[in-house]
């Protein structure tokens, strides 16, 4: 019986994907030449690097909005980050792009993220205003290039240039050292520009999710949304049954409301910027990948609802008090007292600097960790 290799499923993406996907076979390598696997592809090989690494391990203790211990049935960065890889994956399939790649982007995007989700990140980024700020994209690259310790050859995961690419280019500009390396006046592939809006459609209704299961949305103010009578549109559901899953079925109906508007304009913008090839798309001079005008304006008042009316709650602000203040007593802890950082951060002084080492230690924190850290060095009755 004839197995799959490798060189089979190189030649499937070339019959099956798009002819503007990212191959496989055409990828422009890593940062360290390695023996193509018999089985798996590039992109395939990358996926699995991420999920075995200690950095997406440690995504299930990050917080989304909600601190761990506010309860079990709230998102986490990992959760997030699976929800964002589901529907790119999906976004991916029905474009005929890289699935592979898109999932390896969508399941690398948050690895650099802060403990205390974007609290943590803003406090972080204020600290090192001097230093050239903080970004958990940034970050991310940092994971997979240098602070992952896996492999005797080299640092990091040794990812391809396209997953790295995708990583730096997640929703953000291109303003620093690190883009250099990755054409920074090109577009990424269009499975690095799904991610974005992956991502957006997951943590606004996850989001939105959380907040009204939490008590903090109130069902009537949701019912006022454009998106949410969308959804009640789309939903086919039983409108007499249980309240919260009717609101998780038009939770579904609008994401899939939201994906499917993303897939028909980018079929539409492909057509229109007369795409015919992977270069076309780098080339081209502005993402393709976007939602129509319509569902656009719906996702941006969505997008002011949850500030206004979940992430300033007041709940929620004095979570983001508390997150601030840990981040910065240990920022302040570590780079004023270095021999208070475990022993393999100390030597890592010497070569990184101060500011970055502690950076590196904090941006790789769970909640949990910096919290019980945090009570060690500043609470006299906690051994350390």
């Amino acid at each position: 019986m004839m197995h799959v290799d490798r060189n089979i499923l190189q030649e499937t993406e070339k019959k099956i994907l798009a002819p503007y996907a990212a191959l496989s076979s055409m990828t422009r390598g890593r940062r360290y030449g390695e023996k193509p696997h018999p089985y798996r592809t590039e992109f395939q090989r990358d996926r699995e690097r991420i999920i075995h690494s200690r950095a997406f391990r440690r995504l299930e203790y990050k917080t989304q909005v909600f601190i761990n211990h506010e309860g079990d049935h709230y998102r986490t960065r990992l959760t997030h980050t699976i929800e964002v890889a589901q529907i790119a994956r999906s976004i991916a399939r029905a474009l005929r792009l890289n699935e592979d790649l898109a999932e390896s982007v969508a399941l690398a995007h948050d690895l650099g993220h802060p403990p205390f989700g974007h609290a943590g990140e803003r406090e972080l980024d204020n600290l090192l205003k001097g230093h050239g700020g903080f970004e958990h994209n940034r970050q991310s690259l940092r994971v997979v290039d240098e602070l992952e310790k896996r492999y005797p050859d080299f640092n990091g995961l040794n990812l391809t240039w396209e997953t790295r690419e995708g990583i730096i280019k997640h929703s953000t500009s291109y303003d620093h050292p690190e883009y250099n390396d990755f054409s920074p006046g090109t577009q990424p592939s269009l499975e690095a520009q799904i991610i974005d809006l992956a991502d957006e459609i997951a943590y606004n209704n996850h989001d939105l999710d959380d907040g009204l299961s939490s008590g903090i949305l109130s069902p009537a103010d949701v019912r006022k949304l454009s998106l949410w009578a969308m959804g009640e549109e789309r939903y086919n559901g039983d409108s007499r049954g249980d309240a919260k899953i009717r609101n998780q079925g038009i939770i579904r109906a609008i994401i899939d409301l939201l994906a499917s508007d993303l897939i028909s304009n980018t079929i539409s913008r492909i057509e229109r910027f007369s795409i015919k090839n992977y270069d076309g798309v780098t080339g081209a001079g502005e993402k393709l990948v976007a939602f129509s005008p319509a569902i656009e304006a719906a996702g941006a008042e969505l997008k002011s609802f949850l500030m206004e009316n979940l992430y300033q709650h007041y709940r929620v602000a004095r979570m983001t008090i508390k997150a601030g203040a840990v981040i910065r007593d240990l920022f302040r802890i570590y780079t004023e007292h270095p021999d208070t950082l475990p022993e393999e951060y100390q030597k890592k002084c010497s070569r990184d600097g101060v500011i970055l080492t502690a950076t590196d230690y904090i941006a790789g924190m769970t909640d949990r960790f910096a919290l019980e850290e945090h009570q060690k060095l500043t609470d006299p009755m906690i051994r350390v």
